[in-house]
């Protein structure tokens, strides 16, 4: 069996089926771990998603961002004028409820306790231990997974606060998990999230100015035998980062390459776009 980490797809179903036949992936003995952000920007979206459905218990899969707002998007309808033209297409498929709301039950984190893996969409916050990681991101599913979720999510709108506090209350701490396990790329220096800038710091950092840190260049409380396997930052183009650290988003969608990751040998395979 073989573990295997894919990259942000973002709808390339024909660069997912090549990447997967070029490993011989066989979902009766190995399993495929996603880093989300399974739709919107490229051609295929449904494709993907069903396909990935298939997969059944071979397939491990964690929320990004744009997964998220597909599923906000199609439990509140009412703005169907403001959606993308393919989230619409989307939610006009036979099976389009069915996959929604299978989405909708997968987590924001994994953690693989024997091979010593965390998987999330953006990464996970440097302040947190393994404990608290898992309890936000728990609480967060619950949300999404609840009649709350389009109440919490209207909220969430007018806060401004990306700092960390343990003593926040439910829908601040909501806002706080989302953005630190689907949307998270810099750290202000007093440890508050920057949701704006999404230059890679190579380029970033030409300005001296510039007084920010990559989530993964800052101290982090969980225990340095841990790697963390993360997308959504396609900038990066999967390098970059510290060696316990694999960006596996590499801009599949903007023309670039589909990433996959055997975990036995680090080996990495990808795709390009054109082909």
């Amino acid at each position: 069996m073989s573990i295997y980490f894919i990259g942000d797809i973002h709808g390339c179903f024909d660069q997912l089926q090549l990447l997967l036949k070029k490993v011989q992936f066989n979902k009766q003995n190995d399993q495929l771990w996603s880093t989300g952000d399974l739709v919107s920007r490229g051609p295929k979206s449904f494709e993907v998603v069903k396909y990935l459905f298939s997969l059944g218990d071979s397939l491990k899969l964690v929320l990004g961002n744009h997964d998220l707002h597909l599923i906000t998007s199609y439990l509140n309808q009412q703005n169907i004028k403001n959606m993308n033209s393919d989230m619409i297409s989307f939610f006009q498929e036979k099976e389009s409820h069915d996959l929604i709301m299978w989405m909708r039950q997968q987590p924001l984190l994994r953690i693989d306790y024997r091979h010593k893996f965390i998987l999330s969409h953006a990464g996970v916050y440097p302040n947190w231990s393994l404990k608290i990681a898992q309890e936000y991101a728990y609480e967060a599913t619950k949300i999404i997974n609840s009649d709350q979720y389009i109440n919490y999510f209207n909220s969430i709108a007018n806060i401004k606060n990306n700092y960390w506090n343990s003593d926040a209350n439910n829908i601040q701490k909501f806002y706080f998990t989302i953005n630190s396990l689907t949307r998270m790329r810099y750290c202000e220096l007093n440890g508050s999230l920057n949701m704006k800038e999404k230059l890679p710091p190579n380029k970033l950092f030409k300005n001296n100015n510039i007084k920010l840190i990559p989530w993964f260049e800052m101290h982090h409380a969980i225990p340095k035998e841990y790697s963390f396997i993360f997308g959504h930052w396609s900038a990066l183009n999967g390098k970059g980062t510290p060696k316990r650290f694999f960006p596996l988003d590499t801009g599949c969608c903007w023309g670039k390459n589909l990433t996959l990751l055997r975990w036995e040998d680090k080996k990495i395979f990808s795709q390009p776009f054109y082909y």
